[in-house]
């Protein structure tokens, strides 16, 4: 018997309560092993001969190895016991033994393993101890494995879910910008028909003053009409054709500031319309007019009968920047995150949902950027940048 083996075990979990005279009677069976760095102890499949005790390096257990399915398990050090399970319930090897490193263990062989169980009954409850701990910690690692694996699947279902409404959403918006676009352009021609005789009628000079205003407000609200068929149309063939042309700012904001005027109507709304450092811009001049039309009516259900509304342009860092400000009642984060999205109005005074939308797009089709601040009670300003191309 070596004694230096009893002061080793004494270190091992498996056999540390065991007194020195069981140690003594275990540590005579014990035979000293070397493996050599990737020596493989045994194979899963295999008789099992003996059981081991690490004393030095480390060893991998793999399961399927030399297969295209090998995994690595764990990696056992020192004071690790293994392959007793194969020997008790005499099956074979469930996995592979591979040295990590150069490694050192104490094997006791079957006979003698299965004598020190029968004849002592402290190494026999250790041994039912190791292989107790051994099914808590593979049921532990099961359970957490299918923790694990359900977790996957309800985030998989959600995904699933997520993607479906997503398909679901699309497919109706794919039939309704059919639909929509099959109408709106049945509905451009009555619309342009109204803007026609409105027209002649305006030129008239047999019409009072007060049928005149009703004729601009005829063009108007046709225009404006003609307007919201042009954004579902857009919206429904899912792209912008622009059309770009050289555009003078101030004839511009004050034909704006007109329509404005005329949508807010309270005289407590101060409005603002002025360009600094650039007079005359290349964007597509439609488009923009109704970007600024869509940001302008927004800021004006949010202003209600009184505040300030303010529309800029200006140079920023080789860009046209367009600000559209207003001092109404702002909007909340959770109005914010879902403000570009289709169909969304927070407004009590309702709307298509698809001003923003269209906005963002006519934007992005410039290769430009729009950014939003907004709070609740201190009012929103929208900043565009679009490329500055001068004449």
């Amino acid at each position: 018997m070596r004694q230096e083996y009893i002061g080793f075990l004494k270190t091992v979990p498996f056999f540390s309560h065991l007194d020195d005279q069981y140690l003594g009677e275990l540590g005579r069976y014990c035979r000293e092993e070397s493996f050599a760095p990737g020596e493989v102890l045994f194979r899963e499949g295999d008789a099992a001969d003996r059981f081991f005790i690490m004393m030095k390096g480390q060893v991998e257990v793999w399961k399927s190895y030399d297969t295209p399915d090998a995994d690595l398990l764990t990696v056992h050090g020192p004071g690790k016991p293994f392959g007793e399970m194969a020997l008790v319930d005499a099956m074979p090897r469930y996995a592979t033994l591979k040295a990590r490193t150069s490694a050192t263990t104490l094997a006791i062989h079957e006979e003698d393993f299965l004598r020190l169980i029968r004849d002592n009954s402290a190494v026999a409850l250790a041994v039912i101890r190791s292989l107790s701990a051994m099914v808590r910690r593979s049921n532990d690692t099961l359970l957490e494995d299918l923790k694990q694996r359900n977790l996957k699947l309800e985030e998989a279902l959600t995904e699933l879910k997520e993607a479906q409404d997503q398909l679901i959403q699309q497919e109706r918006l794919s039939n309704l910008g059919k639909f929509s676009s099959m109408i709106l352009h049945d509905i451009r021609n009555p619309i342009s028909i109204v803007q026609g005789y409105a027209e002649i009628l305006r030129r008239s000079d047999d019409l009072a003053p007060k049928h005149l205003a009703y004729v601009e407000n005829i063009l108007s609200e046709s225009e404006r009409l003609a307007g919201l068929a042009n954004e579902f149309l857009d919206y429904s063939r899912g792209e912008i054709r622009l059309d770009f042309s050289p555009v003078e700012l101030g004839p511009f904001l004050s034909r704006l500031e007109a329509q404005v005027r005329k949508r807010i109507g309270s005289k407590q709304v101060s409005l603002k319309f002025e360009h600094r450092g650039v007079d005359t811009a290349i964007f597509d001049h439609a488009r923009i007019f109704r970007v600024l039309v869509n940001l302008t009516e927004n800021a004006r259900k949010a202003l209600g009968r009184e505040g300030e509304l303010t529309v800029r342009f200006d140079e920023y860092k080789d860009s046209l920047r367009i600000r559209v400000r207003d001092t109404g009642e702002g909007m909340s984060p959770e109005v914010l995150a879902h403000v570009f999205e289709p169909f969304y109005s927070s407004s009590k005074q309702g709307g298509t949902g698809l001003g923003m939308l269209i906005v963002k797009n006519i934007v992005e089709a410039h290769h430009g950027d729009i950014d939003i601040a907004s709070s609740p009670g201190k009012g929103t300003e929208i900043s565009i940048l679009l490329p500055l191309r001068k004449i």
